[in-house]
């Protein structure tokens, strides 16, 4: 059997972190600190959903006819440059 004493699940690894923070930073810096770290994480998730709600929109708007359009020149076009590969 053995014990892992600085394990990351371990409850002393978390306590020396605490500790440490709380030494580096002090005490009142640490609200100011926990404030920054939870605007910036809503800011992030609002901007991850911004990303969504505009890849999704963009996805809606085109047309599938203009799409396979596009596959078709798409493919005309490499017959043509495989040919002219083949002829040089």
């Amino acid at each position: 059997m053995t014990i892992l004493l600085f394990a990351i699940e371990s409850p002393t690894i978390i306590i020396l972190v605490v500790a440490a923070i709380f030494l580096l930073f002090g005490g009142s810096k640490l609200p100011q600190l926990a404030r920054a770290l939870g605007q910036s994480k809503k800011a992030f998730k609002e901007g991850i959903e911004d990303a969504d709600k505009d890849s999704r929109s963009k996805l809606e708007s085109v047309d599938d006819e203009a799409l396979f359009e596009e596959a078709r020149r798409r493919a005309q076009q490499m017959k043509t440059d495989e040919q002219k590969k083949i002829e040089s």
